[in-house]
Protein backbone atom coordinates (compact mmCIF):
# COMPACT_ATOMS: atom_id res chain seq x y z
CA UNK A 1 0.00 0.00 0.00
CA UNK A 2 1.43 3.35 -1.00
CA UNK A 3 1.66 6.36 1.28
CA UNK A 4 -1.29 7.87 -0.55
CA UNK A 5 -3.43 4.84 0.27
CA UNK A 6 -2.60 4.50 3.95
CA UNK A 7 -5.69 5.09 6.13
CA UNK A 8 -3.99 7.78 8.23
CA UNK A 9 -5.96 10.75 9.52
CA UNK A 10 -4.91 14.17 10.74
CA UNK A 11 -4.56 14.31 14.53
CA UNK A 12 -5.10 18.04 15.00
CA UNK A 13 -8.10 18.49 17.27
CA UNK A 14 -11.25 18.93 15.21
CA UNK A 15 -9.55 17.81 11.99
CA UNK A 16 -9.81 14.17 10.93
CA UNK A 17 -9.06 14.62 7.23
CA UNK A 18 -7.04 11.94 5.42
CA UNK A 19 -3.28 12.32 5.35
CA UNK A 20 -1.43 12.02 2.04
CA UNK A 21 2.30 11.50 1.75
CA UNK A 22 4.36 14.03 -0.18
CA UNK A 23 8.01 13.01 -0.24
CA UNK A 24 9.09 13.29 3.45
CA UNK A 25 5.86 14.81 4.76
CA UNK A 26 2.26 13.81 5.42
CA UNK A 27 -0.26 16.58 4.71
CA UNK A 28 -4.05 16.78 5.14
CA UNK A 29 -6.49 18.78 3.03
CA UNK A 30 -6.52 21.58 5.60
CA UNK A 31 -2.78 22.04 5.29
CA UNK A 32 -1.68 20.42 8.54
CA UNK A 33 1.66 18.72 7.91
CA UNK A 34 3.82 16.16 9.70
CA UNK A 35 7.44 15.52 8.84
CA UNK A 36 8.74 11.99 8.52
CA UNK A 37 11.71 11.36 10.78
CA UNK A 38 15.02 10.23 9.34
CA UNK A 39 14.42 6.70 10.64
CA UNK A 40 11.04 6.60 8.90
CA UNK A 41 8.35 7.17 11.54
CA UNK A 42 5.88 10.04 11.76
CA UNK A 43 4.93 11.78 15.00
CA UNK A 44 1.18 12.53 15.15
CA UNK A 45 1.12 13.12 18.90
CA UNK A 46 -0.48 16.45 19.80
CA UNK A 47 0.70 18.45 22.85
CA UNK A 48 -2.61 17.95 24.69
CA UNK A 49 -2.26 14.18 24.31
CA UNK A 50 1.04 14.00 26.19
CA UNK A 51 1.12 12.85 29.78
CA UNK A 52 4.68 14.08 30.29
CA UNK A 53 7.51 15.75 28.40
CA UNK A 54 8.98 12.31 27.72
CA UNK A 55 5.93 10.25 26.84
CA UNK A 56 5.72 6.47 26.72
CA UNK A 57 8.11 3.74 27.80
CA UNK A 58 11.64 4.77 28.77
CA UNK A 59 14.71 3.45 26.98
CA UNK A 60 15.42 1.02 29.83
CA UNK A 61 12.08 -0.77 29.33
CA UNK A 62 12.48 -0.85 25.55
CA UNK A 63 16.01 -2.25 25.84
CA UNK A 64 14.91 -4.84 28.40
CA UNK A 65 12.14 -6.21 26.17
CA UNK A 66 14.43 -6.34 23.15
CA UNK A 67 17.04 -8.25 25.14
CA UNK A 68 14.42 -10.77 26.24
CA UNK A 69 13.18 -11.32 22.69
CA UNK A 70 16.76 -11.69 21.46
CA UNK A 71 17.15 -14.48 24.01
CA UNK A 72 13.93 -16.10 22.82
CA UNK A 73 11.80 -15.03 25.78
CA UNK A 74 8.41 -14.03 24.36
CA UNK A 75 8.89 -15.64 20.95
CA UNK A 76 6.43 -18.43 21.73
CA UNK A 77 3.66 -15.86 22.20
CA UNK A 78 4.54 -14.02 18.99
CA UNK A 79 4.51 -17.30 17.06
CA UNK A 80 1.11 -18.20 18.53
CA UNK A 81 -0.27 -14.80 17.52
CA UNK A 82 1.14 -15.13 14.00
CA UNK A 83 -0.43 -18.58 13.63
CA UNK A 84 -3.86 -17.27 14.59
CA UNK A 85 -3.62 -14.21 12.36
CA UNK A 86 -2.55 -16.32 9.37
CA UNK A 87 -5.77 -18.34 9.72
CA UNK A 88 -8.05 -15.28 9.64
CA UNK A 89 -9.91 -14.25 6.50
CA UNK A 90 -8.77 -10.65 6.21
CA UNK A 91 -9.37 -9.97 2.54
CA UNK A 92 -7.03 -9.41 -0.39
CA UNK A 93 -5.10 -6.38 0.91
CA UNK A 94 -5.62 -6.26 4.67
CA UNK A 95 -4.50 -3.48 6.98
CA UNK A 96 -3.26 -4.54 10.42
CA UNK A 97 -2.80 -2.04 13.25
CA UNK A 98 -0.87 -2.76 16.46
CA UNK A 99 -1.67 -0.51 19.43
CA UNK A 100 1.24 -0.19 21.84
CA UNK A 101 3.47 -1.86 19.27
CA UNK A 102 6.76 -1.28 21.09
CA UNK A 103 9.76 -2.12 18.93
CA UNK A 104 7.58 -3.80 16.33
CA UNK A 105 8.40 -7.52 16.51
CA UNK A 106 4.81 -8.75 16.72
CA UNK A 107 3.53 -6.51 13.93
CA UNK A 108 6.35 -7.55 11.63
CA UNK A 109 5.65 -11.22 12.36
CA UNK A 110 2.00 -11.01 11.28
CA UNK A 111 2.16 -8.64 8.33
CA UNK A 112 4.62 -10.13 5.80
CA UNK A 113 3.14 -8.71 2.56
CA UNK A 114 0.24 -7.04 4.39
CA UNK A 115 0.06 -3.40 5.38
CA UNK A 116 1.16 -2.94 8.96
CA UNK A 117 0.75 0.21 11.06
CA UNK A 118 2.31 0.34 14.50
CA UNK A 119 1.24 2.95 17.05
CA UNK A 120 3.04 3.69 20.30
CA UNK A 121 3.39 6.61 22.69
CA UNK A 122 7.12 6.06 23.07
CA UNK A 123 9.25 7.83 20.48
CA UNK A 124 12.16 5.65 21.57
CA UNK A 125 10.25 2.45 20.78
CA UNK A 126 8.83 3.74 17.49
CA UNK A 127 12.21 4.98 16.29
CA UNK A 128 13.64 1.54 17.04
CA UNK A 129 10.79 -0.16 15.17
CA UNK A 130 11.18 2.10 12.13
CA UNK A 131 14.89 1.32 11.86
CA UNK A 132 14.39 -2.42 12.25
CA UNK A 133 11.31 -2.86 10.07
CA UNK A 134 11.27 -0.09 7.43
CA UNK A 135 8.54 -1.72 5.33
CA UNK A 136 5.93 -1.01 8.00
CA UNK A 137 4.38 2.32 8.96
CA UNK A 138 5.25 3.58 12.43
CA UNK A 139 3.28 6.28 14.24
CA UNK A 140 3.84 8.10 17.52
CA UNK A 141 0.38 8.69 19.00
CA UNK A 142 -1.60 8.17 22.19
CA UNK A 143 -3.79 5.08 21.76
CA UNK A 144 -5.91 6.20 24.72
CA UNK A 145 -7.22 9.11 22.63
CA UNK A 146 -8.68 9.27 19.14
CA UNK A 147 -6.58 7.11 16.85
CA UNK A 148 -5.13 8.93 13.81
CA UNK A 149 -6.84 6.52 11.41
CA UNK A 150 -9.83 6.76 9.09
CA UNK A 151 -13.18 5.12 9.85
CA UNK A 152 -13.72 1.45 8.86
CA UNK A 153 -10.42 1.06 6.97
CA UNK A 154 -8.67 -1.54 9.16
CA UNK A 155 -9.07 -5.32 9.09
CA UNK A 156 -7.32 -6.30 12.32
CA UNK A 157 -6.43 -4.33 15.44
CA UNK A 158 -3.97 -5.89 17.86
CA UNK A 159 -3.30 -4.93 21.46
CA UNK A 160 -0.59 -7.15 22.92
CA UNK A 161 -0.11 -6.41 26.60
CA UNK A 162 -0.61 -2.78 25.63
CA UNK A 163 -3.19 -0.05 25.37
CA UNK A 164 -6.83 -0.93 24.78
CA UNK A 165 -9.41 1.44 23.35
CA UNK A 166 -12.59 -0.51 22.46
CA UNK A 167 -14.51 2.45 21.03
CA UNK A 168 -11.70 3.55 18.75
CA UNK A 169 -10.87 -0.01 17.71
CA UNK A 170 -14.48 -0.52 16.66
CA UNK A 171 -14.50 2.79 14.77
CA UNK A 172 -11.46 2.04 12.61
CA UNK A 173 -12.40 -1.59 11.90
CA UNK A 174 -14.32 -2.47 8.80
CA UNK A 175 -17.42 -4.66 8.87
CA UNK A 176 -16.56 -7.99 10.46
CA UNK A 177 -13.08 -6.81 11.39
CA UNK A 178 -11.09 -8.54 14.13
CA UNK A 179 -9.59 -7.32 17.38
CA UNK A 180 -6.88 -9.47 18.94
CA UNK A 181 -6.17 -8.64 22.57
CA UNK A 182 -3.45 -10.26 24.65
CA UNK A 183 -3.25 -9.93 28.45
CA UNK A 184 -1.11 -11.71 31.04
CA UNK A 185 -2.80 -14.87 32.29
CA UNK A 186 -3.51 -15.23 36.01
CA UNK A 187 -0.32 -17.23 36.65
CA UNK A 188 2.02 -15.19 34.47
CA UNK A 189 5.39 -14.74 36.22
CA UNK A 190 3.83 -16.08 39.39
CA UNK A 191 7.09 -17.50 40.77
CA UNK A 192 8.89 -14.21 40.24
CA UNK A 193 6.02 -12.22 41.69
CA UNK A 194 5.96 -14.42 44.77
CA UNK A 195 9.68 -13.98 45.35
CA UNK A 196 9.80 -10.23 44.74
CA UNK A 197 6.40 -9.09 45.95
CA UNK A 198 5.94 -11.68 48.69
CA UNK A 199 2.62 -13.02 47.40
CA UNK A 200 1.46 -15.72 45.02
CA UNK A 201 -1.80 -13.92 44.27
CA UNK A 202 -3.25 -14.75 40.86
CA UNK A 203 -4.87 -11.87 39.01
CA UNK A 204 -7.59 -12.47 36.41
CA UNK A 205 -7.55 -9.83 33.66
CA UNK A 206 -9.42 -11.35 30.73
CA UNK A 207 -12.93 -11.02 32.15
CA UNK A 208 -12.65 -7.27 32.67
CA UNK A 209 -11.33 -6.90 29.11
CA UNK A 210 -14.29 -8.86 27.76
CA UNK A 211 -16.70 -6.75 29.81
CA UNK A 212 -15.22 -3.55 28.42
CA UNK A 213 -15.37 -4.80 24.83
CA UNK A 214 -18.70 -6.63 25.10
CA UNK A 215 -20.98 -3.84 23.81
CA UNK A 216 -18.99 -3.55 20.57
CA UNK A 217 -17.38 -6.97 20.02
CA UNK A 218 -18.28 -10.63 20.11
CA UNK A 219 -15.86 -13.34 21.29
CA UNK A 220 -14.46 -15.61 18.59
CA UNK A 221 -11.79 -17.45 20.57
CA UNK A 222 -10.07 -17.57 23.93
CA UNK A 223 -6.76 -19.36 24.32
CA UNK A 224 -3.86 -19.47 26.76
CA UNK A 225 -0.23 -19.66 25.68
CA UNK A 226 1.91 -20.97 28.52
CA UNK A 227 5.50 -22.09 28.92
CA UNK A 228 8.05 -22.49 31.71
CA UNK A 229 11.55 -21.19 31.18
CA UNK A 230 14.74 -21.14 33.20
CA UNK A 231 15.81 -17.50 33.40
CA UNK A 232 19.13 -16.22 34.72
CA UNK A 233 19.51 -13.09 36.83
CA UNK A 234 20.00 -10.82 33.81
CA UNK A 235 16.82 -12.08 32.16
CA UNK A 236 14.87 -11.77 35.42
CA UNK A 237 15.99 -8.17 35.84
CA UNK A 238 14.94 -7.48 32.25
CA UNK A 239 11.52 -8.97 32.99
CA UNK A 240 11.15 -6.60 35.92
CA UNK A 241 12.30 -3.60 33.89
CA UNK A 242 10.03 -4.49 30.99
CA UNK A 243 6.93 -5.11 33.09
CA UNK A 244 7.49 -2.51 35.84
CA UNK A 245 7.28 -5.23 38.50
CA UNK A 246 9.79 -5.27 41.31
CA UNK A 247 11.44 -1.94 40.50
CA UNK A 248 9.79 -0.12 43.39
CA UNK A 249 12.01 0.83 46.33
CA UNK A 250 10.11 -1.41 48.68
CA UNK A 251 11.23 -4.46 46.70
CA UNK A 252 14.89 -3.47 46.31
CA UNK A 253 16.22 -5.92 48.92
CA UNK A 254 14.41 -8.86 47.35
CA UNK A 255 15.48 -7.90 43.84
CA UNK A 256 19.09 -7.78 45.02
CA UNK A 257 18.90 -11.49 45.92
CA UNK A 258 17.55 -12.65 42.56
CA UNK A 259 19.32 -15.61 41.00
CA UNK A 260 18.33 -18.00 38.22
CA UNK A 261 14.91 -19.62 38.56
CA UNK A 262 12.13 -21.27 36.59
CA UNK A 263 9.40 -18.84 35.63
CA UNK A 264 5.96 -19.36 34.11
CA UNK A 265 5.23 -17.19 31.07
CA UNK A 266 1.49 -17.22 30.41
CA UNK A 267 -0.69 -15.02 28.23
CA UNK A 268 -4.35 -15.15 27.33
CA UNK A 269 -5.27 -14.42 23.72
CA UNK A 270 -8.74 -12.98 23.14
CA UNK A 271 -9.89 -12.92 19.53
CA UNK A 272 -12.88 -10.63 19.08
CA UNK A 273 -14.97 -9.53 16.11
CA UNK A 274 -16.68 -6.19 15.75
CA UNK A 275 -20.49 -6.30 15.85
CA UNK A 276 -21.09 -4.71 12.49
Amino acid sequence: MSGADLPLACSVRGCTLPLTRHDRTFICGAGHSYDIARSGYVNLLQPQDRRSRVAGDPRSAVDARESLLAAGVGRTLIEAIATRVSALELGAAPVIVDLGCGSGDALDAVTETRTGIGIDLSTIAIDRAARRFPRRTWIVANADRRLPLLDHRVDLVMSINGRRNPTEAARILGTGGFHLVVVPAADDLIELRELVQGTRLERERAESVLDAHGPLFQVVERAVVRETRELDRTALLNVLKGTYRGIRRGFADRVATLAGMQVTLASEILLLRVKR
